[in-house]
């Protein structure tokens, strides 16, 4: 219908065809801003990586500089003198995380694979939120709880260890010692609790993602459910359990205050499991607010650098057996 001469615009015209002409230059506009400010977000993590390594590296220079690398061979640690080494410190942060990977990683299997493919439908959600809360409790807490209720009662096991474990041979003189409650495995089996929510939490998704059709395959052709755990579910998510794991490493290699309640706090390097010792963490927190010295100062900031170093290599160790996965060749350099 005309209106004073004029017709309105058939549909599918020229207004319609405007509008994506139109739009186009401003959506290219967007793209072109996204695109630089996601690849910005990406090089400021990069950036700040590199500046918190510069910064402890500047900041340990003078440990570096009167050390050098025997400082790492070193079991030394005497402020009056001022001779450090971080040997005895480096032995207790790997030690104390073994044996919490040790121990998590079995049992971080089971939850994970109960929760899949055993818990009946109502017990799934209750058993996934109580391990998603063991996640959200603080370390200070973990740390409280294994030195005022923990390391007593674990005092009162201590004589059956030494009594049974400790006169086994070869690996007897790990579970010798005095029934104190903390020391080095007393921190391993309290980062073992700490990391297990983390490493649960990652094979219970990845495997609840395994293709249904897999596992009802081996279910029909006769396998129990371990054996469609072993060859079916870990052949399909291991990059990821592998992954999950190395994460929960690294949450126990810088874990701080739960250590420090209950590793007992020695400079000394024991061969039983039983008696005290210290983390690179659990040094830095006690003895950071004492440094007097400038080399003092130093070579505590030179302990972060090296767990930093320590980090950094399990972080790429990680990276290359998920690569290596990934390709599906063997893991041997």
């Amino acid at each position: 219908m005309n209106v004073s001469g004029i017709s309105a615009p058939e549909s599918g015209g020229l207004v319609a065809n405007a509008s994506p002409a139109i739009a186009r230059p401003n959506g290219r506009a967007m793209d072109f801003c996204f695109r630089h400010l996601a690849g910005g977000m990406a090089a400021l993590v990069g950036l700040l990586l590199i500046a918190t390594l510069a910064a402890i590296a500047w900041d340990s220079r003078l440990s570096i500089h009167t050390f050098g690398f025997g400082f790492l061979w070193s079991s030394e640690w005497n402020p009056v003198t001022g001779q450090f080494g971080a040997l005895s410190f480096l032995v207790g942060t790997l030690v104390s995380s073994a044996i919490a990977m040790l121990l998590a990683t079995p049992v971080s299997f089971g939850i994970a694979i109960f929760i899949s493919e055993l818990a009946p439908r109502r017990l799934k959600q209750p058993i996934s939120s109580a391990v998603e809360l063991l996640a959200a409790i603080p370390s200070i807490v973990y740390g409280l709880w294994g030195l005022l209720v923990f390391a007593p009662a674990f005092a009162q096991v201590e004589p059956w260890i030494n009594d049974h474990l400790g006169t086994l041979p070869g690996i007897g003189p790990l579970f010798q010692g005095p029934p104190m409650g903390i020391g080095m495995l007393t921190a391993g089996i309290v980062l073992a609790i700490m990391v297990l929510p983390f490493i649960t939490a990652i094979m219970r998704d990845v495997f609840i993602m395994t293709p249904a059709a897999l596992k009802e395959s081996a279910y029909g052709l006769g396998c129990t459910t371990w054996e469609v755990s072993r060859r079916i579910i870990l052949p399909y998510t291991r990059s990821a359990v592998t992954g999950g794991i190395f994460l929960g490493l690294g949450r126990a290699l810088g874990e701080t205050m739960a250590i420090t309640f209950v590793i007992g706090n020695s400079n000394t390097i024991s061969a039983s499991l039983l008696m005290p010792g210290a983390s690179i963490p659990s040094v830095i927190a006690n003895e950071f607010t004492e440094a007097t010295t400038p080399l003092y100062l130093s070579s505590l900031i030179y302990l972060g650098l090296v767990l930093f170093g320590i980090t950094l290599l399990v972080r790429l160790l990680a990276a290359w057996m998920l690569h290596s996965m990934k390709r599906g060749t063997p893991l041997r350099p």
